[in-house]
């Protein structure tokens, strides 16, 4: 039975996450949360692999003879996703309103982990239990979730080339500013470059790849762009950040035109359908990576996650390393505000759980072999969007200044 598939792959994948969970946390809250989303991945993709047979045996949900391979699998993905978003999802209502380490539920947030494992387990198992029509609506809303996920990625994105600049800036020695030019110069040279190769491998000579050519040119088109308004003596802007987004629009683009489906003319990456089990799993491990990634950076960021308690500056929080549990260890009796919310740092988690279905679902509407991962023209068009959105929000951070002067950006 698929839901006892999905309860060894859990209880093992619970087990071990509750091992490896006791001895980090005393370090650092954040990587344990991050190797729980990350157990959530692993058995997502075990039971995407292997849990279509089983699931077919349930009558809850084998309720129509149309239903494919891809179907079942899907249902795997969303229920595990499912159970997973529940979790962080609660933990973020729970979290409103900490703001200091005397509130107890500052300590719900870094220990229980014991409870915490169980808890995530019972979520996992039940969404098997769940009807059709309630997964179906949350994969719906997860399209959603899985952008705002993306939005929030390239709001960091943002944030940090702005403070790399100002980092440098500050030191206010020749040899910085020269480091700012060479990246600068750098980043562009490669912007050009790389989208010089992108017509190679996208724009298959004897085809019409309109479309793709369209793809590519924009983000060519809007790192000339950002360099003219950045460079603009009314805007006092500064090349680096203009280079850094012109390369990150260079690679969404990328991205996206390589989850074109294998059959279309104009993937030049992809004449066969044949996808070896090693490529299989460079993309999985990519995919885990890039959203565990975001998560704990996200989740890590001042910028957002710094409730009004704490100081935005002044605070540098080091990914490995929890404020809160180096502030308990000193023994001060005074109450300490959090250096960043607990209640955001879930909801980043819980949207992460979304945007980790699509991917692994191919967006809930993937043509492509259910054997191939982030693959359709709903993954096309969500990266590229992406990068136009990107795109939008880097000169609205330039001229902003200019539209609404009274009003403070940082």
């Amino acid at each position: 039975m698929a839901c006892c598939l999905a309860s060894c792959c859990a209880s093992a994948t619970c087990g071990l996450c509750s091992s490896v969970a006791s001895g980090i946390t005393r370090k650092s809250a954040r990587i344990a949360y991050c190797g729980l989303f990350g157990a959530s991945l692993v058995v997502s993709w075990i039971l995407r692999e292997t849990g279509a047979p089983l699931l077919e045996k349930l009558p809850w949900i084998n309720t129509s003879d149309s239903y494919s391979k891809e179907w079942y699998q899907q249902q795997a993905v969303l229920r595990v996703s499912f159970g997973n978003f529940l979790f962080f999802a609660i933990y973020a209502l729970i979290m409103i309103g900490v703001k200091d380490q005397n509130d107890r539920r500052d300590s719900w947030h870094h220990g229980g982990w014991g409870l915490k494992m169980i808890a995530w387990f019972l979520l996992v198992v039940l969404m098997f239990f769940v009807p059709n029509v309630i997964v179906s609506i949350y994969g719906t809303l997860s399209k959603f979730g899985a952008g705002a996920f993306l939005l929030v990625q390239v709001v960091l994105l943002l944030d940090a080339t702005h403070n790399w600049n100002d980092s440098w800036v500050e030191k206010d020695e020749k040899k910085w500013y020269i480091a700012l030019l060479v990246i600068s110069i750098v980043c562009y040279i490669a912007t050009y470059a790389f989208s010089g190769i992108l017509f190679i491998w996208f724009n298959p000579s004897g085809q019409d790849c309109g479309l793709n050519v369209f793809f590519i040119v924009v983000p060519m088109i809007l790192a000339f762009v950002f360099a003219i308004i950045a460079l603009h003596p009314a805007v006092n802007g500064s090349l680096l950040p203009a280079s850094v987004i012109s390369v990150y629009c260079a690679y969404v683009c990328y991205t996206g035109l390589s989850s074109e489906p294998h059959d279309y003319v104009c993937n030049g990456l992809n004449k066969s359908k044949a996808v070896n089990a090693s490529t299989l799993i460079l993309g999985m491990l990519t995919t885990v990576l890039s959203v565990l990634y975001s998560a704990l950076r996200a989740g890590s960021s001042t910028t957002f996650l710094s409730p009004p308690s704490s100081p935005r500056s002044g605070v540098k929080d080091s990914l490995l390393e929890d404020p809160e549990d180096g502030k308990k260890k000193s023994g001060e009796a005074e109450a300490r505000p959090v250096s960043y919310s607990y209640s955001f740092f879930h909801i980043i988690f819980a949207l992460a759980s979304m945007y980790a279905a699509m991917l692994l679902s191919g967006w809930t509407d993937s043509s492509e072999s259910a054997t191939l991962i982030d693959v359709g023209w709903t993954s096309v068009w969500v990266k590229i969007c992406t990068g136009w959105v990107t795109a939008v929000l880097y000169i609205w951070t330039l001229i902003a200044p200019l539209i609404l002067p009274d009003r403070e950006f940082y």
